[in-house]
């Protein structure tokens, strides 16, 4: 589980506009963050299966954003995921 200051942090970098809480960049931010921490939760405890499982998904769903970002702001894409250091 992160931390309200990070998921703040990964909010504020990602944001479009001032208010911008949810937006799909956003989303993305933050599930990166809850990704690098359940990844480290993992390496610790390898056997831990169910973790593994909602690792997979929110993997998905990010993919599934960007796929959705990509196809909507070609430019917006490229910028992300370099800030993020996601691969392409």
């Amino acid at each position: 589980m992160i931390t309200s200051e990070k998921k703040t942090a990964a909010i504020k970098s990602a944001q479009v506009h001032k208010n911008d809480t949810g937006g799909a960049s956003v989303q993305v931010a933050v599930l990166t963050e809850r990704i690098k921490e359940l990844t480290e939760h993992l390496k610790a405890n390898k056997h831990d299966y169910m973790a593994r499982r909602g690792l997979l998904q929110m993997v998905g769903r990010r993919r599934r954003l960007l796929r959705y970002i990509a196809g909507r702001d070609s430019q917006g894409y490229l910028q992300l995921i370099q800030k993020l250091g996601i691969r392409r």
